[in-house]
């Protein structure tokens, strides 16, 4: 995706942390992966954007209220960025 970017691109992304398996195993409700693999953390955003200049790179504890399936308390990273 970052290679079909062109230069001044923002991308605004939002996904659960590598945190969040302890919310999920305290709380089922909240939904999210079960795969560690499919969450994310601080490193791996600045890794995969290197060539961003970072708005906002923050891990946060949030009160999900999605429907049926995010419902209670959840850890998520949240990143803005615009490419170099």
């Amino acid at each position: 995706m970052v290679n079909c970017l062109k230069t001044g691109a923002v991308v605004i992304f939002e996904a659960f942390s590598k945190k969040h398996l302890e919310y999920k195993h305290a709380n089922p409700a909240v939904g999210g992966p079960d795969d560690i693999a499919a969450l994310f953390s601080i490193e791996e955003i600045q890794n995969d954007f290197v060539d961003f200049e970072v708005i906002m790179l923050r891990e946060e504890e949030v009160s999900l209220t999605e429907g049926l399936y995010h419902i209670g308390t959840g850890s998520v990273i949240r990143f803005i960025g615009r490419k170099k």
